[in-house]
């Protein structure tokens, strides 16, 4: 595709010249990609309603067109464009800026031409846009301490626990938007990306539980237990992070999971003012309810869309268990029931919330469970039929689709390779304690149990995948982990992901080209590592 505009023409001519034909005006789109040309003129005409503020446009139109030209789909690209300049309403600012500032135009045209999410955040909220083009703001590192404190003040500026709770909503599409812009114009990694998506909801679900913990103390006073010499003493209680959260590698339209700890479920909850107004209940209610509000708050619906869809099945029993449950409990059931799914998923587990002294007493209880010196060749031989049923379940569910997630040669056989060799080795190599699967994958390599090529491949493969699903749930804030099979949008996909079309091949031919080499790879280690008929994790390690 060229966006050489025709001999004579000029896209200014666009805005300037009346006299231009439907015949030239459609020459001139064409060359810009524009497969509706009549539509792309009249969202060009829209934005430059009156004469000063298509003036000031025509001064930048030639380079928003041909960074429109770069998108998968420029007709639509304009279409949220034109929405956007509407939604700003002082278009003459607006013109007036990307003219003084060019990145701005790149940032822009980047945005409404691969993301129609974050799309929708700049046109509900177009001064975003304006916050975006501070330097501060996309080239800064934000530290968690940044970010505790910006929504502490975005939080403690209302008064109400619904007004709160919308202020936390609104903040995390902010957010997000920053982060994802970040990303879209290549200025961090996947592993930042991820690193900025959990710390976010961190600081968020932290909030959420002081506000649901205030709404409840209030209800029914504070939960007290005696400890070992008698004496009372606060019962504490904690938010686990599990999976990509609890790993600090979240995408962008992750579920976090989450499990809720309380540290006794002897005694019943008092006032501390002595107040008797307050409606008294027994520990394992008082959590379970703390628990219970936790999730809905996160979960709802509301003005400024919703927190976070919450997966609880992590937690023992899954969703016929108990929502919170106390430390002894948890003891009781990993000394006794637990299975090997649930050591893969604790080693991810980490408090973010809450008592932390508590969510640290939790991993210590857990620890001999999770690095037990006998997981051997039967453990090896249930990660490699848990893997079994996944595929068997994705070929009927989704017969002829590539999850990059869950099929064969995705993200989840990584994962299990780098489990499976924590677990194994885990309880005489203390290094290799890690939740991030990079972090992991390295330490693995470091030890000498995992060769130098098996490592190159499964961390090119797994960044790979991770970007891949960070440009697929960017579009439209979806939790989808499926190459698209609309040919106009694995094209979106490919160019999101840096790929460009070429003399040799088309964008999207480079990423299915990518994609299969990697789950190749992926698949070969997992094959040899897990399967006993290629030999074990712990024979290769030795």
């Amino acid at each position: 595709m060229t966006t050489t505009p025709p001999h004579n023409l000029h896209p200014k001519d666009l805005l300037l010249s009346p006299s231009l034909t439907s015949e030239q005006v459609t020459t001139l789109l064409t060359s810009y990609g524009f497969n509706n040309p009549k539509q792309a003129d009249a969202n060009l005409q829209l934005m430059a309603s009156e004469p000063r503020s298509r003036l000031l446009l025509a001064e930048s139109i030639d380079e928003i067109l041909t960074l429109l030209s770069l998108s998968a789909d420029p007709d639509v690209a304009l279409n949220y464009l034109e929405r956007f300049a509407k939604a700003t309403i002082d278009t003459v600012h607006l013109y007036t800026f990307l003219k003084a500032y060019p990145v701005a135009v790149e940032l822009l045209a980047t945005t409404v031409g691969s993301s129609p999410f974050m799309s929708q955040i700049l046109i509900r909220h177009p001064t975003y846009f304006y916050w975006l083009c501070d330097p501060e703001i996309l080239h800064r590192e934000r530290t968690k301490k940044d970010l505790m404190r910006e929504c502490a003040a975005v939080v403690n500026a209302i008064e109400t626990e619904e007004g709160k709770l919308n202020a936390l909503r609104r903040f995390k599409r902010k957010e997000v938007l920053r982060i994802g812009v970040k990303d879209l114009l290549k200025l961090t990694s996947v592993r930042q990306t991820t690193a900025a998506l959990s710390m976010l909801a961190e600081v968020l679900i932290h909030h959420v539980y002081e506000i649901c913990s205030r709404r409840l103390r209030a209800r029914h006073g504070r939960p007290h237990h005696r400890n070992n010499i008698g004496r009372a003493v606060p019962t504490g209680f904690t938010v686990m992070a599990m999976g990509k959260l609890g790993g600090k590698e979240l995408n962008f339209s992750s579920d976090v999971d989450l499990m809720y700890v309380f540290g006794s479920a002897d005694g019943i909850t008092s006032s501390s003012s002595g107040r008797t107004s307050i409606l008294q209940t027994s520990h394992t209610e008082y959590f379970r309810e703390l628990a219970q509000t936790i999730t809905n708050a996160l979960s709802e619906v509301a003005q400024g869309g919703y927190l976070f869809r919450v997966d609880l099945n992590l937690r023992p029993e899954g969703r016929g268990g108990d929502i919170a449950t106390s430390l002894d409990t948890y003891q009781h059931y990993y000394a006794t029931r637990g299975e090997t799914w649930e050591r893969m998923a604790l080693l991810k587990a980490r408090p973010i919330a809450g008592d932390r002294t508590l969510g640290r007493r939790f991993l210590s209880t857990i620890a001999t469970f999770v690095h037990d010196p006998l997981f051997g060749l039967a453990e090896l031989e249930e990660v490699k039929t848990i893997k079994a049923r996944i595929n068997k379940k994705l070929a009927t569910k989704s017969p002829g689709l590539r999850n990059v997630k869950l099929g064969i040669g995705g993200i989840r056989e990584v994962e299990f390779i780098v489990q499976s060799l924590q677990l194994a080795y885990g309880s005489t190599h203390q290094g290799l304690h890690d939740r991030h699967t990079i972090n992991a994958l390295r330490k693995l390599h470091h030890h000498k149990l995992i060769s130098q090529r098996d490592y190159g491949h499964l961390l090119a493969a797994y960044i790979f995948f991770r970007n891949v699903e960070h440009k697929l749930q960017m579009v439209e804030d979806r939790q989808t982990h499926t190459l698209p099979t609309n040919p106009r949008d694995f094209q979106r996909c490919a160019l999101m992901m840096g790929y460009y079309d070429s003399e040799e091949s088309h964008a999207a031919e480079q990423l299915r080209h990518d994609d299969d080499m990697h789950a190749g790879h992926v698949n070969e280690i997992f094959r040899n590592l897990v399967l006993p008929t290629h030999g074990t994790v712990l024979e290769r390690g030795n």
